[in-house]
């Protein structure tokens, strides 16, 4: 084999495995130190892509998760003020049966009139103070159709939409929404007359307390949905991004390992240009 002073190959090539091994070290070390398996786009151009993505549709799910709870607190809120509503009618209707016996004099029916007019008054009070973080849920004025949409997914156009509807006793201050509350009890025709009235406005608030009810359930299959699917997606991004400490520790120990070794043959490669020289000098 030729011995060449000004060439020393084996100390190239122990240069040359000692850098990749720092450079194998320094990868291990810093996907240990992270816990993150792709640091840089340049660990992993693919996967840093799908990732991205992941994230965002994981933040857009944790966000349609806040909108899932804020829109069953609003229906919730809405569906308690109807079930007062609720009581308050089913009183009046006990009123109205009462007035309409010939027993009473018109000094009852009188008092009795004006117990009607305090609850007409508390609906109507219920209809226009009902609120939810600010916005007003059954006097008419959130929307022209009063038609709530909750955004409900993380991309555009998964939303569901909600009619609350209005709650007036006669009619409301905007000329929409009535339960039609405008007749008496001072008479027995007119107390007769007054419970088919009641018995519509209670039909019109079961109706709408159904279709909370059912908005209710719907908003709980969404909610679980969207924490499943938010959960599934959570551990996809993790086997793309995370760092296998396992492999990684094994990795740093035989970076160390050929650094160590490259290192070492470093020296002996430049000890044998020493050998060399001391031959000449002999």
């Amino acid at each position: 084999m030729a011995m060449s002073i000004n060439t020393n190959a084996g100390a190239e090539f122990s240069a040359l495995a000692a850098a990749r091994a720092a450079d194998m070290m320094d990868t291990a070390m810093i996907r240990l130190s992270s816990g993150k398996r792709i640091n840089s786009a340049k660990d992993d151009a693919a996967g840093i892509q799908v990732a991205i993505r992941m994230e965002a549709e994981i933040n857009g799910l944790a966000a349609s998760t806040r909108n899932a709870n804020d829109a069953q607190a609003a229906v919730d809120t809405a569906e308690g003020a109807l079930g007062e509503v609720h009581t308050l009618l089913l009183r009046m209707r006990e009123i109205a049966v009462a007035a309409a016996n010939d027993t009473n004099t018109d000094a009852d029916r009188d008092s009795l009139q004006i117990e009607v007019g305090a609850l007409e008054t508390e609906i109507t009070r219920i209809g226009s103070s009902t609120t939810w973080g600010g916005i007003n849920l059954l006097d008419g004025s959130f929307s022209k159709a009063s038609e709530i949409k909750f955004q409900l997914g993380p991309n555009n156009g998964n939303f569901i939409e909600v009619t609350l509807g209005y709650v007036h006793a006669t009619v409301a201050a905007s000329g929409q929404g009535t339960l039609g509350l405008t007749g008496a009890v001072t008479t027995q025709t007119a107390a007769g007359n007054y419970i088919s009235t009641i018995d519509a406005a209670i039909s019109i608030i079961s109706t709408r307390r159904g279709a909370l009810g059912a908005v209710s359930n719907r908003l709980d299959s969404t909610l679980a949905n969207l924490e499943n699917m938010r959960a599934n997606l959570v551990a996809a991004r993790g086997a793309v991004v995370d760092a296998d400490f396992a492999e990684e520790t094994a990795r740093l120990a035989r970076a160390q390992i050929l650094l160590q070794a490259a290192t070492a043959m470093l020296s002996q490669a430049n000890a044998s240009k020493s050998q060399m020289l001391a031959l000449i000098n002999s």
